[in-house]
């Protein structure tokens, strides 16, 4: 059964939309959207995961084999695709992913030619949306036109940091686009919240940035960090959420607490 057969009738949910996002690479953004989607799946929450990254790292992290798509949002967004028809459930009850393959990479340029070029993923997401209770955007690590698409669709923004040096590097420019775009397309655009990933507690450098970024963002950062963790290293390479893989480890443990802080952030 498709998922456009599957929502028929399904009650309308006061859904939010937030991009996860962060210019740097290697920041966690695609293991927070996975693990923290499955997190919420577990509350009873239903999640779309959109991946919008020409990486895939969502796709593949929910063991969806990239091969074999016929289509992707790709399609979706350049080919006047709907959604609703490649949107896919997950190994996680109550989370569907839209995924991505490289294909996607070709967009930032195709997308130039296009009339509405920024708000073509808002267009895309809008007659489903209200079928979720999150809608979650996995970003590419760049500020360019996928990213500008996505602060334009998205209500809010969840920024992971990673526990290293320069850990706020770049910050600042995301900030300054959030800004714009917040001023020309999508006035309602804000900071959901701050994670910071791969913590290691051993080192004296994690607790410093912790404390950089506790008083640059201030309560806008989560209480939850995500642990340096091994299980959530080897999930992906499973096609599996930690959840699902290691439910008891600490990474599983610190992604189930999130959700909880998400949840009751509203």
């Amino acid at each position: 059964m498709s998922y456009k057969d599957m929502k028929r009738g399904l009650p309308q949910r006061d859904s939010k939309v937030i991009a996860c996002i962060n210019q740097k690479g290697g920041v966690g953004k695609s293991t927070t959207v996975v693990n923290l989607s499955a997190c919420l799946g577990d509350q009873k929450k239903k999640v779309l995961v959109v991946d919008f990254d020409p990486q895939g790292n969502s796709t593949s992290g929910y063991g969806i084999e990239k091969e074999d798509l016929e289509q992707d949002i790709y399609d979706v967004i350049l080919h006047d695709g709907l959604i609703e028809d490649i949107i896919m459930e997950t190994c996680q009850k109550g989370v569907y992913i839209a995924p991505a393959t490289i294909q996607l990479a070709t967009a930032e340029i195709e997308l130039v030619s296009t009339e509405n070029r920024e708000s073509v993923l808002k267009k895309a997401i809008a007659s489903v949306k209200d079928e979720f209770d999150y809608v979650l955007i996995d970003c590419p690590p760049s500020l360019g036109l996928l990213t500008i698409n996505a602060l334009v669709a998205a209500d809010s923004l969840l920024i992971p940091i990673q526990c290293e040096y320069y850990a706020l590097e770049g910050v600042a420019k995301l900030l300054e686009s959030m800004q714009m775009v917040k001023k020309r397309m999508n006035p309602s655009l804000d900071i959901f919240g701050v994670v910071m990933t791969m913590y290691d507690s051993r080192t004296t450098l994690s607790k410093q940035v912790v404390d950089e970024v506790q008083s640059y963002f201030g309560k806008k950062m989560f209480k939850t960090i995500i642990p340096r963790n091994v299980k959530l290293s080897e999930a992906p390479s499973h096609g599996l959420p930690v959840t699902k893989y290691a439910r008891v480890s600490k990474g599983s443990l610190a992604y189930a607490k999130l959700a909880r802080e998400v949840v009751a952030r509203g």
